[in-house]
C-alpha cells in the first residue's frame, strides 16, 4: 500500500511539531531531512513529513524547494498532501505561505485548498478570519516583535490575499459549529470563484470537523493541528486501520545540551527558568562579528562545566536588545551569524560525544538538524503540545527535541531533560 499522506513543513521544528500529531492519531509517521537523495526504505509507513528549511528563504527558493519535496512525495501515490506552516502564519507581506501555496496547487493541478493555521491546544485561535494567541490578536502578541517575519496584521484574509493569487474566503464560526458537512457545503460555494478559504477555528472539535470536511481536498494547508482528525478520513475510506501509538525511543546516556536561538516571549521565560538551575553561556552576534568571541572559548566553557549533566548556549534576548543588534548588523546577517555559530558549535559538541540536544526556535533548529545532518528522525512521545522527543537513528543515535519559539511551558526544558533520562 501507497504512503497515504505526504507533508510538507516549512521549518524543522514545525516538522516535527505535525509529526507529532500524526503519531498520536494513530498514522506510523517518519520525518525526513529535505528531500532525500537515496532510496528510504517506508515499508508499513503510513505518513511521510519531508522537513525543509524555507519559511525565510527567498520565495523562488522556496517554491524549488518545496516543489522537489512534493515531486518526490508524488512518487509515493500519496492519497493526500499538506503544507505545513507555523500556527502563528510566519511569513512576509510577500510569502512565502502564498507563493508556495499558490505552486503546490498549480503542480496538482488543483484550484481550491484551506487555510487553517489553529492549534488550540497552544492557545492559537481563528474567528472572523483573525488569528489569535491566546487572548491577544497576532498583531498585538510577542510575533509582531519577531525579528525576521514580524506579525502585524492578524486577519488572515488580508494577509493571505497580499501573498497568493486568486480570492481568499471565510469559513465563518457559525458555519464550522454546525459540523462537518456544513463546512463541506461552505467548501463548495467557495471553490466555485475562490482558491482559498480561511476556516474559523477555536476548538480541537473544531479542528476534528474540519479535517473531516477535508476528506476529498488533494491539497490541504495549515498548522499541526489540523491533522487530528486526518486519520479517521483514512480508515473511512478502507485504506488503512488506526495504530495503537509506539512511540518508544533509545535510552541514551552523556550530557544534555540546550541551545536557544528564539526570541519569543515563552523562550525567554524558559531561558530565565533553566538558568535558576543550570550553567548558560550568552552568544552575542556582535561579539562573534567583531571577532572578539571565538568557538574555541565556548568549547573550553562547555568542557568545564560537562559535569552539571545539562548546560545551555542562548542568543535569546530582548526585542530591544534584538533590535540594537540588527541595526548594527541588519537584519539578515544577525540572524546568519547566530545560526553558523550554532552549527559550528553543535559540530564540535557532536564530536565531543553529546548525544542529547534540546533546541528552541525554528531557525536555531534548522542550523543544528544541518550540523548533524540526520536522513531520517523516529517520533516519540510529545514532551508538550507539538514537540515531541525525536532520535537521530544510525550509527550514533540521539535524542533531539526541536521546540519552535512559543511551545511549551516556562519549565519545558526539565521537562524535556526528564523524558531524555
Amino acid at each position: 500500500m501507497s504512503v497515504l499522506l505526504g507533508c510538507i513543513a516549512d521549518d524543522f521544528t514545525g516538522a516535527t511539531d505535525l509529526a507529532s500529531f500524526l503519531v498520536q492519531s494513530g498514522m506510523k509517521t517518519v520525518q525526513l531531512i529535505g528531500v532525500p537523495t537515496e532510496p528510504v526504505d517506508l515499508s508499513g509507513i503510513d505518513a511521510v513529513v519531508i522537513a525543509l528549511k524555507s519559511r525565510t528563504l527567498p520565495s523562488e527558493v522556496a517554491i524549488r524547494q518545496s516543489l522537489d519535496a512534493l515531486k518526490w512525495l508524488k512518487e509515493l501515490n500519496c492519497e493526500q498532501y499538506y503544507f505545513k506552516y507555523c500556527s502563528t502564519f510566519d511569513s512576509t507581506a510577500k510569502g512565502n505561505i502564498g507563493p508556495v501555496t499558490d505552486a503546490l496547487l498549480d503542480e496538482l493541478e488543483e484550484s481550491f485548498t484551506i487555510i487553517c493555521p489553529s492549534l488550540p491546544i497552544n492557545g492559537r485561535t481563528v474567528y472572523k478570519g483573525n488569528l489569535f494567541v491566546n487572548d491577544e490578536l497576532l498583531s498585538e502578541s510577542g510575533m509582531r516583535n519577531h525579528p525576521l517575519t514580524p506579525m502585524t496584521d492578524a486577519n488572515l484574509l488580508r494577509v493571505m490575499a497580499s501573498q497568493s493569487s486568486g480570492k481568499v474566503g471565510l469559513v465563518p464560526f457559525e458555519v464550522v459549529s454546525q459540523g462537518a458537512q456544513s463546512i463541506k457545503k461552505a467548501f463548495t460555494t467557495l471553490a466555485k470563484n475562490h482558491r482559498y478559504a480561511v476556516v474559523d477555528t477555536v476548538s480541537n472539535s473544531d479542528l476534528e470537523a474540519i479535517g473531516e470536511a477535508c476528506a476529498n481536498l488533494k491539497l490541504i494547508t495549515g498548522g499541526s493541528g489540523l491533522s487530528i482528525g486526518l486519520a479517521k478520513n483514512f480508515q473511512n475510506k478502507g485504506l488503512f486501520k488506526i495504530r495503537e501509538n509506539s512511540a518508544d525511543l533509545s535510552k541514551l546516556t552523556g550530557t544534555a545540551v540546550v541551545l536557544s536561538g528564539s526570541c519569543s516571549v515563552m523562550t525567554q521565560k524558559q531561558v530565565s527558568q533553566f538558568q535558576k538551575h543550570h550553567p548558560s553561556k550568552k552568544i552575542d552576534p556582535i561579539e562573534i562579528a567583531s571577532g572578539k568571541t571565538k568557538l574555541d572559548e565556548f568549547l573550553t566553557w562547555f568542557d568545564q562545566k560537562r559535569t552539571a549533566g545539562a548546560v545551555m548556549f542562548f542568543a535569546t534576548d530582548m526585542p530591544e536588545n534584538i533590535k540594537q543588534v540588527q541595526e548594527e548588523l541588519g537584519v539578515e546577517r544577525a540572524s546568519e551569524i547566530v545560526e553558523q555559530f550554532m552549527a559550528n558549535l553543535v559540530s564540535a559538541l557532536d564530536k565531543r560525544g553529546v548525544t542529547k540536544f534540546i533546541v528552541a526556535g525554528g531557525e536555531t533548529s534548522g542550523a543544528v538538524v544541518k550540523a548533524l545532518n540526520p536522513s531520517l528522525l523516529k517520533i516519540g512521545h510529545s514532551i508538550a503540545p507539538g514537540v515531541p522527543l525525536t532520535e537521530i537513528v544510525g550509527n550514533s543515535p540521539k535524542l533531539l527535541a526541536l521546540k519552535s519559539g512559543n511551545f511549551g511551558d516556562e519549565d519545558f526544558f526539565e521537562k524535556a531533560l526528564e523524558m531524555m533520562k
